[in-house]
């Protein structure tokens, strides 16, 4: 399987803009600037991208784990929170909240750590990843 998405830049870092097309059109010349980036501008910026794919794969992953270890997996909701410091991404926080029938938190725990290590995503970045997992009854 593979996937595409285009990047499109005119002109300077400050003053220029550009927009992300990917080939769903889910994002379909989608802004994305200086601004958008660095500050609190109207658009994307590549950071909120990759937050969006480590939550959403993250999520499936451990709805999978879940499944497979015989939970009913009622809701799953993750947040990531993508830091870029200095120039460099240095980390991404998942924040999950876990509506699991039938499960008891170390077993939760256990599973979910296994899917935040085990998550496509995840394997692919080269940064911390920390997990603050929590299940509601």
């Amino acid at each position: 399987m593979k996937r595409k998405a285009q990047a499109v830049w005119n002109g300077s870092i400050k003053e220029g803009k550009g927009h992300l097309t990917t080939g769903s059109t889910v994002l379909d010349k989608t802004r994305y600037s200086f601004n958008s980036r660095f500050a609190e501008g109207k658009g994307t910026n590549p950071e909120e991208l990759l937050a969006a794919a480590h939550a959403g794969c993250f999520t499936m992953k451990l709805s999978l784990d879940l499944t497979e270890a015989g939970y009913e997996v009622e809701e799953l909701s993750t947040s990531s929170t993508v830091t870029l410091d200095n120039g460099k991404i240095t980390k991404s926080l998942l924040q999950l909240q876990a509506k699991v029938l039938g499960i008891g938190n170390d077993t939760f725990q256990d599973i979910a750590k296994k899917a935040e290590e085990t998550c496509p995503v995840g394997q692919a970045f080269n940064f911390e990843i920390e997990l603050q997992a929590q299940l509601i009854s």
